[in-house]
């Protein structure tokens, strides 16, 4: 059986024929830490994994899997958690780990879930289905919050113009769907060109990112990956979006030794011991044939690293451009969206 979206269309894995290449000869057992609707799994174990562990923290990925995942036996063991925990689901040394970061098609495309802003539907966007959700945090949080989550973990230019007016449509109502929140980011920008995103396309990435902590997620994934593989072992990561490919691509090449060393007399910093080396030099990205076959693949970028004999060691975030919050990080506050006006003459 096919696996297949919600929709009942098949799930189409983004980048997955560069993907099995650039990690080939595919043998052993390999960990797919974001399982989704099984596509990259099914591949690894056509292309000759001995076995897979996929891993999901959310229940209907899971559930969806109870359809056909029997027909691999033992060589498919589906796991309920988060993928900054895999080095605890793996009972030995990985041979392989495959990432697909962001949010998937399936949830999607279910209004339900409450992650698209074109379809109607609760504002939730939780991937584990439990916890704070978008509702909460866009009812509940201070303007200035709100505005350094839009711009920190959104690139948003117009943050605190956002955010005002969301706290200004909350007083009047609580904001509980998708289109009232995408109506109000709409509403603070202009009207978009032919081929421009959606003007709440930001604001949506961002408050998803804050409600399921994706970007904690990532870096502890990152490192429980370094700690699983065996020598020789694999890392595949596509990202969606230019500040996860961002840190992608800062963890390999600090682990690959490739940071800039300023003094060559001192000692070699611990992160310049490589415990990667690159397999991809660049971002791979999809080609236009699979562009026109999944217009969702069009932004997706994959890297790949090999995992070396030395031994593993904490990475700190700051050195991979992992956006914080000035809360906790004491970043700079997103700019104003207009610069002050100077007062008249005569007056202070």
């Amino acid at each position: 059986m096919e696996p297949c979206d919600p929709t009942g269309r098949p799930h189409i894995p983004v980048l997955i024929g560069p993907l099995v290449d650039a990690v080939g000869p595919v043998t052993g057992h390999w960990l797919d830490g974001t399982f989704g609707a099984g596509g990259y799994t099914r591949a690894l174990l056509a292309a000759g994994a001995d076995s897979v562990t996929g891993v999901d923290r959310d229940p209907l990925a899971l559930e969806m899997a109870a359809a056909w995942a029997p027909e691999y036996g033992d060589r498919l063991r589906l796991v309920a958690g988060t993928f900054s925990q895999l080095d605890h689901y793996a009972d030995a040394p990985l041979d392989g780990i495959v990432l697909d970061l962001g949010v998937s098609s399936m949830q999607l495309d279910q209004a339900a879930r409450g992650f698209s802003f074109a379809k109607e539907g609760p504002l939730d966007m939780r991937m584990a289905q439990d916890g704070e959700s978008a509702a909460d945090l866009v009812n509940t949080a201070s303007e200035e919050t709100l505005a350094d989550i839009l711009y920190h973990y959104g690139e948003e230019r117009a943050s605190r113009r956002i955010a005002r007016a969301i706290v200004a449509a909350r007083t009047a109502q609580p904001i509980t769907t998708t289109l009232q929140l995408a109506a109000i980011a709409a509403g603070c920008l202009p009207r978009p060109k032919p081929g421009q995103s959606h003007p709440a396309t930001r604001s949506f990435q961002a408050i998803r990112i804050a409600v399921n902590t994706e970007f904690n997620e990532l870096i502890e994934g990152l490192m429980a990956a370094e700690r699983a593989l065996k020598p020789g072992g694999m890392l595949a990561v596509v990202t969606f979006h230019s500040l996860e490919d961002r840190i992608v691509k800062r963890f390999f090449q600090n682990r690959a030794g490739k940071d800039a060393q300023t003094n060559r007399y001192a000692p070699a910093r611990d992160e310049a011991v490589p415990r990667f080396t690159l397999v991809t030099k660049g971002a791979v990205a999809p080609d236009a044939e699979e562009i026109a076959a999944n217009p969702r693949a069009r932004s997706s970028k994959l890297r790949v690293g090999k995992r070396t004999d030395a031994p593993s060691a904490k990475v700190d975030p700051a050195v991979l451009g992992v956006p914080m919050l000035p809360t906790s990080s004491g970043s700079k506050r997103p700019p104003k969206s207009r610069p002050p006006t100077r007062p008249a003459k005569g007056h202070r």
